[in-house]
């Protein structure tokens, strides 16, 4: 059988509008070539609190939708799929293919009705318009680490892991990890990987609890023990604590209008005019995004792509999302430059250059000082409490400090 034959020739698009504890169908996915155009159902159409899935790149209306120019896909579908690891594990299931294998021939459309259903926002995929089927499956905390682990080095687990793995596969980034229920909460639980040169639970456990201390926004974090190993537990904002509701999100990357493959031309400055026309509360929000940009350069988080920021959608408009991905890049000297373009030109990891950029986000340079002066402060201050709630051993605390917390290229010229 070749993947040809497994593959889908539409993807039915299923979704929980605001308040609703129950999915209804909202129309499907055909693809055509290498576009994927998406079709609204007449029923939903007719629906009295009916939203757009994401405007402006699909708006309520009859006849196929092509997505925006530049894409193969609408970026709020796509923000839906799962990403590196949610595709590695589906590949291993489907085709057997070696976890680390470049060979990749399975359609997008695939990927979206094989992964979990359990997915970020509020949407989910079927091979159906009629009846919804949860991809679902229950395991504990240390059977599903296990069975990552087992994927990771190509040891074979069994069907049951199998599935309870692919429940977690729906969730974006690289690395290994899965869902949980802890009674009315969601988690997302990110497990160590055997490629680890580094703490990396760790160091985004400390990074989280940092930014809480210093103000931010962000996702309610805990670092825990399983099998031996470190786990970060990540609580969901996109689930509300009535059971059953969910909520709408796109990722800047949906918001700048582009396509993965373009990634690297997403900057922070091209977010603000978006806020300013488009978000609740656009000055608080900018202060929240430069604040957050801060951060990223004082912790050493270089990994703050257009994907590792989002916003809810409430069908008119936009809220920014508690922050989340926070983590410590590994780092041996100084220099170092931010995913994300801060300003025209400037993308440095450098506190200087943001306070000077700071007027693009509304901000007065003295503001701007202000906030980069309480970043320093706190976190040189409570680095050791931080580090005894994420379980740093005071070898893993000397690991990260002046190298990626606090370098000092990042307050060189303050």
């Amino acid at each position: 059988m070749t993947t040809s034959d497994i593959a889908p020739k539409r993807v039915y698009v299923w979704v929980w509008l605001p308040g609703s504890t129950e999915s209804v169908p909202a129309g499907v996915i055909e693809q055509s070539g290498e576009v994927a155009y998406f079709n609204y159902g007449r029923s939903y159409l007719e629906r009295e609190n009916t939203i757009a899935i994401y405007l402006p790149e699909l708006p309520l209306q009859r006849g196929r939708i092509r997505p925006l120019q530049g894409l193969t896909i609408a970026g709020c579908l796509s923000d839906a799929g799962p990403d590196a690891w949610g595709r590695r594990v589906i590949r291993y299931r489907m085709l057997g293919t070696d976890l680390n294998s470049e060979d990749d021939d399975l359609t997008e459309l695939t990927y979206l009705l094989e992964s979990g259903s359990d997915r970020i926002g509020a949407i989910d995929f079927q091979s159906s318009p009629e009846e919804y089927v949860p991809r679902t499956s229950e395991a504990t905390l240390a059977e599903m680490q296990d069975a990552a682990e087992r994927l990771e080095k190509g040891i074979p687990f069994s069907s049951e892991l199998e599935m309870a793995l692919l429940h977690g596969s729906s969730v974006g980034g690289a690395r290994p990890k899965t869902l949980l229920k802890d009674g009315v909460r969601s988690l997302i639980a990110k497990f160590s990987s055997t490629t680890d040169s580094y703490p990396v639970v760790k160091a985004e456990g400390v990074a989280m609890e940092l930014a809480r201390r210093v103000g931010l926004n962000v996702a309610a974090t805990e670092v825990v023990e399983s099998l031996g190993r470190d786990v970060l537990l990540v609580e969901r904002f996109d689930r509300t604590s009535t059971l059953g509701q969910r909520l709408s999100i796109v990722s800047a990357l949906t918001l700048l209008e582009l396509d993965e493959m373009f990634a690297r031309y997403a900057t922070y400055y091209d977010l603000v005019p978006i806020i300013q026309e488009r978000f609740t509360d656009a000055h608080p929000t900018l202060r929240e995004l430069f604040s957050r940009i801060v951060f990223n350069i004082c912790v050493g988080n270089t990994d703050d792509h257009a994907r590792n920021h989002a916003a809810f959608w409430d069908g008119t408009s936009l809220t920014l999302t508690p922050a989340f991905d926070i983590c410590p890049q590994q780092r041996s000297g100084g220099e170092a430059v931010q995913a994300m373009a801060i300003a025209p030109g400037f993308k440095y990891s450098q506190l200087a250059g943001c306070i000077k950029a700071s007027e693009i986000y509304f901000l007065s340079q003295v503001e701007a000082r202000r906030i980069v002066d309480e970043q320093l402060e706190i976190i040189q201050s409570q680095w050791r409490d931080a580090c005894d709630a994420a379980r740093l051993t005071e070898s893993e605390r000397l690991q990260f400090w002046r190298r990626q917390i606090l370098n000092p290229y990042a307050t060189e010229g303050l």
